[in-house]
């Protein structure tokens, strides 16, 4: 992907390279994803991708650091938000070519990093000012404020977004928010489909299925898990109570023993494998075996410890054991052989709502075990028989925990096999957007209005920095790098809107400018512009997170800032009694 793009050495190297890596997102944003297919060339085998995090996954990023900075970026906020990547990812790489145009202008690296960080200070602010409040949608929504009222409560206090060690904003006050219902979540999950309809869908659903459980509440995420099925079309997804695992033919033996009886069950956290240690584990240093087995290799060392794993778990007359993270392949086979179901990659909070139901213990480690974390009452039944691509029978089994436990599976299903990957990063994609909606408590106005008020009020400020009368304030660079960052935001809004209607970037361009000539316009007919949804969904009522947005933002930044003021090239042995030594260099 680099060696596609000519880096000039005269310039910021660092800030090249994420430009050209950044370019990745371009093709997954907007409601209208792109599949894209990498091919490994040793292997010949390839993968089909539709988000920059799946794309970078598949590339070898081994050989620059700024890559490898990048995709642990991307990676850490995908964990946490799992949405919101590719505008991260695309901003890194606009305000990367911002600030290359300011050093080439020969704009300090100081000023440079001190107008970003006002810059985003005012597109901050322009999201606390334009934030939708639960109250507004819950209030809009029902038929009298009074019966709002009886649901609510008053939050005291301060609210406080932060964003980095840079900049935070806090403003005081009373905010009246409404219990949200599942009426109020189902309205605003469709403003949050961004045009993934049928995985918005499943949320719904999953949100209904867990607000029988509990009357009145909401879509719980941390009580959601997926499993995919492939060979089934992709309207046959939906979702059911319960966690739904599916089983190779060795566990699928025990499964049926299992079924339709009381099952002692255990909780590991972590992997289950002799070489597992938990993080922050220190190996004592200075310790030497002393005595006869002090020779015993690796393998004989692994089947001591399957031993003592076997020994505990019969001794406990354990029944069933979930892993949150792998389990070795000789340990589920050989656990099999005792009648005993090992089942990995459990989400960790699935395993905590067991821990509730169950009365279960989490343990780290097998050898921490005892009759006192034993847990009862999961039940095991067969959900279904079904084939895989590769020919090998699968069983999918339904472990039960009682009625009283959220636990909700949303089944994803696809013919072709390389989409079930991204159709489940959609589902994820949208559950959370409606979870992290829930815990903001408010929403920001959608499909790029959001974007062209920052714009106009970072136009307004460069007019404020560039006077009639030619006064300059504290930094005379203000005015040229906040008209750079409008213009990122120009770029991802034409971007955005060329995806998802296949119109021109240039014609796109035009459209964005001409709405910013007439700010109080800026609402549906624009929107209709970027949405692209199969419900009917008034435009208007299209939302963006808050926090999402902000935090995707911030980290953009953040890297950028970065790579400009790390990647400098240190310069010794100049002689300064020469003339013209400095030409060609570029001093940050």
């Amino acid at each position: 992907m680099l060696g596609s793009m000519i880096i000039n050495q005269r310039q910021h190297v660092g800030l090249q390279k994420l430009s050209a890596i950044a370019t990745v997102a371009h093709s997954t944003l907007g409601p209208r994803k792109k599949y894209k297919f990498i091919q490994d060339e040793a292997t010949g085998e390839s993968t089909l991708a539709s988000s920059c995090l799946r794309i970078l996954d598949n590339l070898d990023l081994v050989t620059c650091a700024v890559s490898q900075l990048v995709y642990e970026t991307i990676r850490a906020h995908h964990e946490v938000y799992r949405t919101g990547a590719g505008c991260l990812l695309f901003f890194a790489g606009a305000w990367s070519r911002a600030a290359l145009l300011c050093l080439q202008q020969g704009i300090p690296t100081s000023r440079v990093v001190a107008a970003m960080i006002e810059g985003m200070d005012l597109c901050v602010d322009v999201c606390k000012k334009r934030s939708v409040s639960f109250n507004a949608l819950c209030v809009s929504t029902r038929k009298r404020i009074t019966e709002a009222s009886l649901d609510s409560k008053v939050i005291k206090g301060k609210r406080q977004v932060k964003l980095s060690r840079h900049f935070c904003n806090t403003e005081p006050g009373t905010i009246l928010v409404p219990e949200p219902r599942f009426s109020d979540v189902a309205r605003l999950a469709a403003g949050l489909s961004h045009g993934c309809d049928d995985a918005m869908r499943l949320v719904i659903q999953a949100s209904r299925i867990q607000s029988k459980v509990i009357p009145n509440s909401v879509l719980d995420v941390t009580k959601v898990t997926t499993c995919v099925l492939p060979g089934f079309p992709e309207d046959h997804a939906h979702v059911c109570s319960g966690c739904v695992i599916l089983l190779n033919p060795d566990q699928a033996s025990v499964a049926h023993d299992l079924k339709n009886k009381p099952t002692s069950v255990v909780l590991i956290s972590g992997d289950l494998s002799h070489s597992y240690r938990h993080l922050g584990f220190n190996r004592p240093a200075g310790i030497q075996c002393v005595g006869n087995r002090s020779n015993m290799s690796d393998l004989s060392k692994a089947e001591e410890w399957m031993g003592k794993v076997l020994e505990v778990l019969s001794h406990l007359e354990v029944d069933l054991v979930l892993v949150s993270g792998l389990v070795n392949a000789a340990v589920i086979q050989r656990c099999c052989q005792r009648h005993i179901l090992v089942v990995g990659k459990v989400r960790a909070s699935v395993l905590k709502e067991m821990a509730t139901a169950t009365g279960a213990t989490l343990v780290t480690y097998v050898t921490q075990l005892s009759k006192h974390c034993i847990g009862k009452g999961i039940q095991v039944s067969i959900w279904r028989e079904i084939g895989s691509h590769e020919g090998t029978p699968l069983t999918a089994i339904n472990l039960d925990a009682g009625g009283s436990t959220r636990l909700v599976t949303a089944i994803i299903t696809s013919p072709v096999h390389g989409k079930l990957q991204s159709l489940e990063d959609r589902f994820w994609a949208c559950a959370y957007r409606v979870h992290h909606a829930l815990k903001d408590k408010a929403v920001l106005p959608g499909a790029g209005v959001t974007e062209l008020l920052c714009i106009h009020r970072l136009m307004k400020k460069v007019e404020a920095e560039n006077p009639a009368d030619g006064t300059r304030g504290s930094n005379p660079y203000l005015g040229i790098i906040l008209h750079l960052l409008a213009d990122s935001f120009t770029e991802y809004l034409a971007a955005v809107m060329a995806n998802s209607t296949g119109t021109s970037q240039v014609k796109a361009r035009a459209v964005v400018n001409q709405k910013l000539q007439d700010v109080d316009s800026i609402s549906a007919d624009f929107s209709q512009l970027i949405l692209d949804s199969n419900e009917d969904i008034p435009p208007s009522k299209v939302f963006d997170n808050l926090s999402v947005k902000q935090e995707s933002w911030r980290k953009a930044l953040d890297l950028v800032l970065l790579v400009l003021q790390t990647d400098a090239e240190i310069i010794t042995g100049v002689d300064e009694s020469k003339d013209g030594i400095h030409a060609g260099l570029m001093f940050l």
